[in-house]
């Protein structure tokens, strides 16, 4: 079955930086591409940066361009997100997710696999 398991998260001071990882396994993710999405208390989850595994195209939030960067190691099967210039309201729980490519990348409704979560704690 597929597995998605995210790591990295943590406390930081804003201004900081972080990576997540997200390794995926269980299937064949060619035609795949793979979603980051967060989650704070009390609201939404929310839409935050897209890559696909065979093409390497990306897709962010308003919120964090220019600031994170999403990447993946096909030999690995694991999906990167850097994220720098942290702010408290980049805090919330990161979830990594995976969507067949043609489907809307900003919908969570359009992803079949998800993982965890991990926490991200930005302190001001």
């Amino acid at each position: 079955q597929v597995q998605l398991v995210e790591s990295g998260g943590g406390l930081v001071q804003a201004g900081g930086s972080l990576r997540l990882s997200c390794a995926a396994s269980g299937r064949t993710f060619s035609n795949y591409a793979m979603g980051w999405f967060r989650q704070a208390p009390g609201k939404e989850r929310e839409f935050v940066a897209t890559i696909t595994w065979s093409s390497g195209n990306t897709y962010y939030a308003d919120s964090v361009k220019g600031r994170f960067t999403v990447s993946r190691d096909n030999a690995k099967n694991t999906v990167y997100l850097q994220m720098n210039r942290l702010k408290p309201e980049d805090t919330a729980v990161y979830y990594c997710a995976g969507r067949l490519r043609f489907k809307l990348p900003k919908t969570p409704s359009s992803y079949d696999y998800w993982g965890q979560g991990t926490q991200v704690t930005v302190s001001s």
